[in-house]
């Protein structure tokens, strides 16, 4: 049973969503504070956290860097804060997704199924090694692991789905439709910010040189293409 962590300080929107999810047979921790937050998170190992950004004790982007410090548990971010430079921090620190208060519950419960969808492991059908290398890093599909200069890169688990695609597609160009709703789900075709955001966060942690990019190319208007 997936086990979802929501933390927000708003007690009516902690309950609909515990109601809500439970309905759906999710198991529901819920925490009204960054620090309590952590210490669920660390305790119960949640597959999903819904994250409101305006906690009491400290900032959700702190939060979201906690969790990254050793989890890659999908992180859906839901928050009343609108600004373009507010959402890019909390992806940039490591969020998977971000929802706008007020909210849809439908909508909300699809981000968070599809989140899910993302993070699930490679199934048993699957375990023949693939590794694609470049000059700068190597890419091994199986492992869903990403090496630059001997190191890991963390990777978001949508991070990681993205670039699972492209590099899947090497030397083909895939349309923005395709990436949005292989990534994102069916319901995703238009949301072509989503694709500007999460390439540039892949330019910047794997190319020698994000505003030039080698690896990650973009066809205007049409979509993406991977080279090696």
């Amino acid at each position: 049973m997936t086990r979802v962590l929501v933390i927000d300080d708003e007690p009516q929107i902690v309950r609909a969503l515990v109601i809500n999810l439970k309905a759906r047979k999710y198991e529901v921790d819920a925490a009204h504070d960054g620090t309590t937050a952590l210490q669920i998170a660390a305790a119960r190992h949640p597959d999903v956290v819904v994250l409101d950004l305006g906690l009491p004790d400290m900032d959700g982007v702190e939060v979201i860097r906690g969790l990254r410090g050793w989890t890659r548990v999908p992180i859906l971010v839901l928050s009343a804060r609108h600004t373009s430079d507010e959402k890019v921090e909390a992806l940039d620190a490591g969020a998977d997704d971000y929802v706008t208060k007020p909210f849809g519950m439908d909508e909300l419960l699809a981000r968070l199924r599809a989140a899910v969808r993302r993070a699930e492991p490679v199934g048993a059908g699957e375990d023949e090694v693939t590794t694609v290398e470049t000059e700068e890093f190597t890419v091994d599909l199986a492992a869903k692991k990403v090496n630059r200069g001997g190191r890991d890169v963390r990777l978001t688990p949508t991070e990681w789905h993205l670039l699972e695609v492209l590099v899947r597609s090497t030397g083909r160009l895939v349309s923005q439709r395709q990436l949005l709703q292989e990534v994102w789900g069916p319901s995703y075709g238009t949301e072509t910010n989503y694709l500007r955001v999460y390439m540039a966060q892949l330019r910047r942690k794997l190319e020698a040189d994000p505003s030039h990019p080698k690896h990650f190319i973009t066809e205007p208007g049409m979509g993406y293409r991977f080279e090696r």
